[in-house]
């Protein structure tokens, strides 16, 4: 199925050659599970009532006792901790530990399926960040269909991701990592998991369920703040339009909750179920595509240039060429930035910035093209090669002109470097009138 999928969505590409669109494989990661039940009936657990949790996963449960997937439960939490059930439709506190499980006190009325994902806030848990079902799909899904990024569930440290490259080997150098952080170890260690990534996914929905919730918007907030210093993409995720899989409109809670997740300066937002399984999808993403738009026009541009500049201690050459650009975008009203780049780099010093001006990045590799597609504000143009820059600039400014609505007599910035055939080399920063 999911590659009939990324059949059509080829076959949609070659019908609309001027739009870019990258293909992201989410893993499935690690994960805990409830056990089967007794003739496959849901249970119904009163609150008050014990529960006795057992490790033993072929013990078929009932309303008394049932199996976890976990074989380390009994030595990974402790007395007094919380233990969540079905998406924390059913929470639970731990009373006693015994030998092959521990006795919980069911804290709410639940209807309770099989197999149901099951959430231990607080705890480093003794799994493998990769599966050997992710591991499988990495190398029999996502290399064989060519996908351009890999959502990585569940990372937790630097050496997941370093892992996941190994996997992929050099066939998937290419493959952009996006590290999902999901737990209270990953955002322990988000820093170097940040160094580590191509980019970084907010996902709120099972974050939710490991740390406090009243905590999830800060976490949010300063992870977004991190990758927008080390110029790394980041989607907000999970939960945005949660409403819509059954509605066809949104509530006021969920588009304000993209249009801050915008304004705290997320690269990207995402819906999951909303179009995965929802009875509203394209008028989901229409309204997601609208509250973006809304919030965009809202955006403080200027203060953020100047915090992102206070707060970066070690500008690279390459960076200042951007930032010096993006501020004489601003003090001139340019509304275009123009950039020749071979590894996007350029490209996405430019986005960190944020820019009032469209940042159109020039590229001979589709693997740079396909990545840029989740920095934000950037419109990527191919090209078969580097040769001749001044014929290139001139077709960036054609498209411009197509793309953005400049018009004769208005200017443009553009970067390149000094040498034909090495655009990386990006040292030279000029304004031309259209």
């Amino acid at each position: 199925m999911h590659g009939e999928t990324v059949e059509r969505l080829r076959e949609a590409f070659k019908q609309r050659k001027d739009k870019q669109c990258a293909i992201m494989l989410d893993t499935k990661g690690p994960e805990i599970r409830t056990g089967l039940l007794k003739d496959h009936k849901a249970i119904n657990l009163k609150k008050g009532q014990d529960l006795e949790i057992t490790t033993d996963y072929t013990f078929e449960g009932d309303s008394n006792k049932i199996a976890c997937s976990y074989k380390s439960l009994p030595t990974s939490v402790k007395e007094g901790a919380q233990i969540l059930i079905a998406d924390g439709s059913l929470v639970c506190k731990v009373k006693k530990i015994i030998e092959n499980g521990v006795i919980v006190e069911v804290l709410n009325d639940a209807n309770i399926g099989e197999k149901k994902n099951m959430n231990l806030p607080g705890v480093i848990v003794d799994l493998p960040t990769i599966t050997e079902k992710d591991e499988d799909d990495l190398v029999n899904f996502g290399l064989k269909h060519g996908v351009d990024m890999i959502a990585a569930s569940f990372i937790r440290k630097a050496s997941d991701v370093e892992y996941i490259r190994d996997v992929l080997g050099p066939r998937g150098a290419h493959i952009q990592i996006i590290s999902k952080i999901e737990n209270q170890e990953g955002l322990q260690n988000y820093e170097e998991i940040l160094e580590a990534s191509d980019g970084i996914m907010v996902a709120r929905g099972d974050l939710g369920m490991e740390i406090p919730l009243q905590k999830v918007f800060i976490a949010q907030k300063w992870m977004i703040r991190k990758a927008n210093l080390a110029a790394k993409p980041i989607i907000t995720a999970t939960q945005m339009m949660e409403s819509m899989i059954k509605n066809p409109r949104p509530t006021r809670a969920e588009v304000s909750d993209i249009a801050n997740s915008v304004l705290d300066g997320t690269d990207c937002v995402m819906l999951s179920g909303e179009t995965a399984n929802g009875d509203y999808p394209l008028q989901a993403v229409e309204i997601m595509a609208q509250t973006c738009a809304e919030a965009e026009l809202c955006f403080d541009r200027y203060s953020n240039f100047q915090t992102l500049k206070k707060l970066t201690k070690h500008e690279t050459p390459e960076e200042a060429i951007a930032s010096s650009a993006v501020q004489i975008s601003q003090e001139l009203a340019i509304r275009v930035i123009i950039c020749l780049t071979e590894s996007g780099k350029t490209a996405r010093y430019l986005s960190k910035y944020r820019p009032d001006a469209t940042i159109f990045a020039v590229s001979v590799d589709e693997h740079t093209i396909k990545g840029l597609c989740i920095a934000r504000g950037v419109r990527c143009l191919r090209v078969p090669s580097f040769q001749g820059t001044d014929s290139l600039i001139d077709y960036a400014i054609k498209c411009a002109k197509d793309l953005s609505g400049i018009g004769t007599g208005d200017s443009v910035l553009v970067i390149h470097g000094t040498q034909d055939g090495n655009p990386e080399q990006s040292n030279l920063l000029k304004i031309i009138q259209v």
